[in-house]
């Protein structure tokens, strides 16, 4: 009861810690969001910019060459080893072949073939103008540039920085939305379009601000993590799913396996026993042994608008194809569907283009928030001065 009463205070003081909160990351807020924004598209605007990687021309009854004989040719003319390949469900996108050459500390590049007639269309080293923008937003995004500057864990720290003082005045400015009256709450829904600029402009911060809060908290309280490793522990801790980290070296007791000895079968082989477990349609990503290993790994991703990010998994015996590990996603409890999903939640494409949509909003409301709230603290000023003017004349009127 007395907090109720007190509520006009309590509202004034979050309002004041609100205010210099936006006021301290607003620029950085912005450079963050606008980047955000236009990231999300990343995947769609890089295969506009270059279809010849990605998609092909299907010849009329023309079957696909066999993946194995696909595999054999990129390695032959790369003089690298394969070392993952993704077949797409649909017959109108090229194979994607992961290579890896000897004494390469990278992921390797990635070489596009077209399934019909073997030809290799490009590769991952080629950039596009679209796509050299496109890097540009991400490092804009993630380290505010200053990683061209030979300085990420500076620029890492101010956007993690920045981004946690963002949730937090997403938090302080939910409390300053509710109204001081619980039967006035459907004020705050609405934006009256014929008011004044001013009107206007304070609804366009608090009401499109609250329709996006949900999405803009995710966005917030999963970014940090790839700032600082504490913020990620501790992420990971509340989750439940945090494990602390391996020894340096590793097992020494459990013996390498010669990747000669591993026996692979054909690649149509995996595939169609994966198939068996996982029925439904989608993209195949399927990766062969690594010098300690005799296990196929398979990944597959359903299709369409609403399809999810994350992938459900196979470990396969490289020799027999016998399923060794089956990894269902939406068979793990919610906790570890939450981990594994992470990026997919900050990025926005947890659940597809259906997401994409509504984190393109949502990112796009947020890189105004600086901006229209500045212009409420501006025009509130303005207000304080006329009125301490007017005040000082009418005190003047007095003692004349």
């Amino acid at each position: 009861m007395q907090a109720l009463l007190n509520w006009p205070r309590v509202r004034k003081f979050f309002m004041t810690v609100h205010l210099w909160l936006g006021l301290s990351s607003g620029l950085v807020v912005i450079a963050i969001c606008l980047s955000g924004t236009i990231y999300v598209w990343n995947t769609e605007l890089t295969e506009w910019s270059a279809p010849q990687l990605y998609t092909v021309n299907v010849p009329a009854g023309a079957p696909r060459i066999p993946a194995d004989s696909l595999k054999q040719k990129v390695s032959s003319t790369t003089g690298g080893m394969v070392t993952a390949v993704t077949i797409p469900a649909s017959d109108a996108r090229t194979y994607q072949f992961q290579v890896k050459k000897k004494g390469d500390s990278t992921r390797g590049v990635t070489y596009y073939v077209n399934p019909y007639t073997g030809e290799i269309t490009g590769n991952s080293l080629q950039k596009t103008r679209t796509q050299k923008f496109m890097s540009t937003m991400f490092s804009l995004h993630r380290w505010l540039l200053l990683d061209k500057l030979g300085n990420r864990e500076l620029g890492s720290a101010i956007t993690g920085s920045a981004t946690i003082i963002f949730t937090l005045g997403c938090i302080t400015g939910l409390i300053i939305w509710f109204p001081r009256k619980l039967r006035n709450w459907k004020q705050g829904l609405k934006i009256k379009f014929n008011s004044n600029w001013k009107r206007l402009n304070h609804d366009l911060h608090n009401t499109l601000a609250f329709y996006a809060l949900f999405f803009l908290l995710l966005m917030g309280l999963t970014g940090p993590q790839w700032s600082f490793p504490w913020y990620r522990e501790g992420l990971q801790k509340t989750l439940g799913t945090y494990k602390p980290p391996a020894p340096k070296g590793g097992d020494k007791k459990e013996k390498k396996k010669d990747k000669a000895e591993v026996a692979l079968l054909s690649i149509g082989e995996y595939k169609t026993v994966a198939d068996g477990v996982l029925s439904y349609n989608g993209d195949y990503v399927i990766t062969f042994p690594s010098e300690n290993s005799s296990s196929v790994m398979v990944s597959k991703y359903k299709l369409g608008f609403f399809a999810p990010a994350a992938a459900d998994r196979l470990t396969l015996d490289a020799a027999t194809a016998s399923v060794q590990k089956t990894d269902i996603f939406w068979n793990k409890p919610f906790n570890e569907r939450v981990a594994g999903s992470i990026k997919a939640i900050h990025v926005g494409n947890v659940y597809g283009t259906f997401t994409k949509i509504i984190y393109f909003v949502a990112c796009l409301i947020a890189t105004t928030l600086p901006i229209t709230g500045t212009m409420i603290w501006l025009n509130k000023l303005k207000q304080r001065r006329r009125k301490k003017v007017v005040d000082r004349k009418e005190v003047e009127l007095v003692s004349a």
